[in-house]
């Protein structure tokens, strides 16, 4: 019997969310630099260098991906997103050059996740970003598995602090299925048994024949 008390669940894909992953969910926390293009009536409280009763237009804040996506909007500008440092000009070329030297837990270990969600807000830069970001993910892959099997029943610490949450995910499958193959060849694998719905299914139908 299964006593695992919560079953992961995956994040979503791109910029779909999954309101039921923790991932999603801490992703949402990742806090985001604004600029409010409206003044906000009696939230001064909210801005802790400020002790004015309103948030006036043009202050510089940081909120978090929830919130800012709740408020952001197209036609009636509440607020503008500023990129992270990590998405700009610079760190593109960074990561166009060579993926593989940066550290991508430390510059935010959702990386892959928040670059997706920004695409959310209107900016003339979501084409580079999106380039990026998919760029990113295809330069480290290959060498994020090759380094999962290549690490068998070794300290993998070392490996797995520079990597994005993600590819943290991707590692552990990749060695989660050599663990598997290995098992296999020693013929230690778990033989194949029916499921239980197939059982069940079983039972209903003999009753069903001896009634």
């Amino acid at each position: 019997m299964d006593t695992q008390s919560y079953m992961p669940v995956p994040p979503g894909i791109g910029m779909e969310e999954n309101y039921f992953s923790l991932d999603d969910i801490l992703l949402s926390h990742e806090r985001l630099p604004c600029k409010t293009e409206c003044s906000f009536p009696r939230l001064g409280f909210l801005e802790k260098s400020s002790d004015t009763r309103d948030i006036p237009e043009g202050s510089k804040m940081e909120m978090p991906l929830w919130l800012a996506k709740g408020l952001y909007e197209k036609k009636r500008r509440v607020l503008s997103v500023e990129l992270p440092k990590v998405y700009r000009g610079g760190w593109r070329t960074v990561f166009g050059a060579d993926p593989t030297v940066v550290d991508l837990h430390k510059m935010g270990p959702y990386y892959y996740g928040l670059g997706s969600q920004m695409l959310h807000f209107d900016s003339p830069e979501n084409p580079e970003i999106a380039q990026i970001v998919l760029q990113t993910f295809i330069g480290r892959f290959r060498r994020t598995m090759d380094s999962s099997q290549n690490a068998y029943n070794e300290d993998t610490s070392a490996l797995v602090e520079r990597l994005d949450c993600l590819e943290r995910s991707l590692f552990k499958a990749g060695q989660s299925g050599l663990n598997g193959f290995q098992q296999w060849e020693k013929g230690r694998s778990s033989h194949l048994t029916a499921s239980s719905l197939v059982i069940n299914y079983r039972k209903r139908k003999i009753t069903d024949l001896q009634a």
